[in-house]
């Protein structure tokens, strides 16, 4: 094997291991921060306590996978993380901050003796804020950082799309983890957000023939066009399967409908965007590091990928089953 094709596996293993990652982030935190954007509709503080209790064990740990990414693409891609985080400076920040506003606000409501309100619209808005700052650096990547009110209207779709996606997970996940007023409000936020995941999700596509520097290009494959047609009747199923799940009464079905639906737009995206890191300006191979640090690196995502799917997969087996309100 020559170094050529070295460095091409190489670099390509890890652009399939930054893209498990960030699956994997967008899924298991996506629902909590659905919930907390959910949250912000709730008017009674006893329904607040019991959505964030079912999150309460896991939110925190959901969010080591983008702290892992970050590191990933780091160390795998340093030239398309220099010049992703340059052109998203103020949406990585925001981001940032609200993550801190989710985490201080869990810990200061547990600590309020009165009203808990505040701590929890704050949760509320740090959820929000999250969601529109991933919606925002989605719709940028896509654009290749293209300027113009095109690509502004674009972004926007994005940032939609995201929060009602992540509303959609928690959604699905108060389906599963309450009883009662909060599952039956759930079970409706869902429908409004499956379909408005949809919508968005659709135009998005379109979208990205349009805005995309590469995306026209790449459906007029017609091996790759025969693929995303695949991926798009897989994405009308789960979306039937998760309304019907829903209307009949199902716990962990529209959960696992709503999973399959992000598993499967997130394969189009991937699909109808390889072998670019930065579409329009960086390819895999252009922005891998050399096979020495890849090789080395493998050694340690070794070692780590492993704890971390298995702690997850712990604490979500350790914490199933509904939650119960805790009593004060």
């Amino acid at each position: 094997m020559t170094p050529t094709s070295t460095q091409d596996l190489l670099s390509h293993a890890w652009f399939g291991l930054i893209g498990l990652m960030l699956l994997l982030y967008v899924v298991t935190d996506g629902f909590d921060l659905g919930v907390g954007i959910l949250s912000l509709f709730r008017s009674r503080e006893e329904d607040r306590d019991l959505m964030i209790q079912s999150i309460g064990h896991v939110w925190d740990a959901n969010e080591t996978w983008l702290v892992a990414l970050g590191g990933a693409l780091f160390g795998a891609f340093p030239a398309a993380y220099a010049m992703i985080l340059s052109d998203l400076y103020v949406p990585v920040m925001v981001l940032i901050a609200s993550f801190i506003m989710r985490g201080a606000s869990i810990e200061f409501r547990h600590a309020a003796h009165t009203s808990k309100t505040f701590w929890d619209r704050i949760f509320g808005l740090g959820s929000l804020l999250a969601a529109i700052s991933q919606g925002i650096v989605l719709g940028k990547v896509i654009t290749g950082f293209i300027p113009g009110a095109d690509s502004l209207g674009f972004i926007a779709v994005t940032a939609i799309g995201v929060v009602s996606g992540y509303s959609l997970l928690g959604a699905t996940w108060l389906v599963k983890k309450t009883t009662g007023r909060i599952e039956s409000t759930a079970r409706r936020d869902a429908i409004v957000s499956v379909c408005t995941t949809v919508l968005a999700a659709i135009v998005v596509s379109l979208g990205t023939l349009h805005f995309s520097p590469i995306g026209l290009s790449q459906w007029q494959d017609s091996g790759i066009f025969h693929v995303l047609i695949a991926l798009g009747v897989l994405a009308a199923l789960a979306f039937a399967y998760i309304l019907y799940s829903i209307l009949m009464r199902g716990e962990h079905g529209p959960f696992i409908g709503s999973t399959i639906l992000f598993i499967v737009s997130f394969a189009g995206l991937v699909i109808s965007l390889y072998p670019w890191i930065v579409p329009g300006k960086l390819t895999v191979a252009e922005a891998a590091s050399d096979s020495a640090t890849l090789t080395f690196m493998l050694f340690g995502i070794g070692t780590v990928l492993p704890i971390m799917l298995g702690y997850n997969l712990y604490q979500y087996h350790l914490f199933r089953g509904k939650v119960v309100p805790v009593k004060h």
